[in-house]
């Protein structure tokens, strides 16, 4: 991924990975589309670095767990006449190893030097440490 341009977004609501795919794949069908998306109100000024191969890395419960591909923007004007930015998303969701985050709103630009790796192909999750001991190693950058 290197001299990729991302973005990070918290994922609220979300308590696990099961629980965002859940809510992704129920809005796909509500919308009948085969991508994901995500709304949200800026539209983002580097948009075309981000479709260079970008990604969006999503925050669950205060870490960097996951990834999907940003595939597209689209405009959406909301029933209050607002304009507002859809991120469209590869549906696959491709998990990370964990990276601490703190709260922040709205989303950032995440280089990709700054990103968190892909988890091999044979692994889900982490190790099975307890969550508390990834936390803190995490804080520590041993993880």
């Amino acid at each position: 991924m290197s001299g990729k341009l991302n973005i990070v977004k918290l994922s609220v609501g979300s308590e696990n990975i099961a629980m965002l795919k859940e809510w992704q794949q129920a809005r796909r069908e509500q919308l009948k589309i085969k991508y994901s998306l995500h709304i949200t109100r800026m539209w983002p000024k580097r948009e075309k670095e981000l479709l260079d191969g970008g990604s969006i890395y999503w925050v669950i419960k205060g870490a960097i767990q996951l990834r999907q591909h940003l595939i597209g923007f689209d405009e959406i004007i909301g029933a209050d006449g607002i304009r507002r930015c859809g991120f469209k998303l590869d549906p696959e969701l491709i998990p990370t190893t964990k990276a601490l985050r703190r709260p922040f709103q709205g989303w950032r630009y995440l280089k990709s030097e700054d990103s968190p790796s892909d988890l091999s192909t044979n692994r889900e999750a982490d190790d099975d440490l307890p969550e508390e001991m990834q936390q803190t190693l995490a804080r520590l950058g041993v993880l």
